[in-house]
């Protein structure tokens, strides 16, 4: 009876560290087929595009409007952070007139990784608090402080 349960211990303490190696794909935001973009025609109107793509994800007014359609694939492999290994983004630029005047397609490889989730997008450099920005730039003779 020993040989037994020394057995099932051995294979239960075997068999943890494997339990816990899955992965879980996520997908965020927008999923929007090429042939749904494809009916956004170049001359349409904003609320032909909110038809046909919805609402978006978010907007710009910088340079004319814009309307942006966000998606993200994640990847998390048991206790590890999320990992993010596609992101798609849709933008509809329209004219002054409220008319589409160009589509654009941007994945991962074509910028900075956005985190949907606070709507953020990390700056370059590291993150210090306002104080140590000052202090930091106290120290630092060639920005003239």
């Amino acid at each position: 009876m020993k040989s037994w349960l020394r057995g099932a211990v051995l294979a239960s303490a075997l068999a943890l560290p494997l339990g816990g190696c899955f992965t879980t794909t996520l997908t965020h935001g927008h999923v929007i087929s090429p042939d749904t973009v494809q009916d956004v025609q170049i001359g349409s109107s904003r609320e032909q595009v909110e038809l046909v793509l919805g609402s978006p994800s978010t907007t710009s007014r910088l340079e004319g409007d814009a309307y942006y359609y966000i998606s993200q694939v994640t990847e998390t492999t048991a206790f590890l952070p999320p990992e993010v290994v596609e992101q798609r983004v849709v933008a509809v630029y329209f004219d002054e007139e409220g008319f589409v005047r160009d589509v654009g397609f941007y994945s991962l490889e074509d910028g900075k990784v956005v985190d949907i989730l606070t709507r953020k997008t990390r700056t370059g450099g590291a993150d210090y608090g306002f104080l140590t920005q000052i202090l930091r730039g106290a120290q630092n003779p060639s920005l003239g402080l």
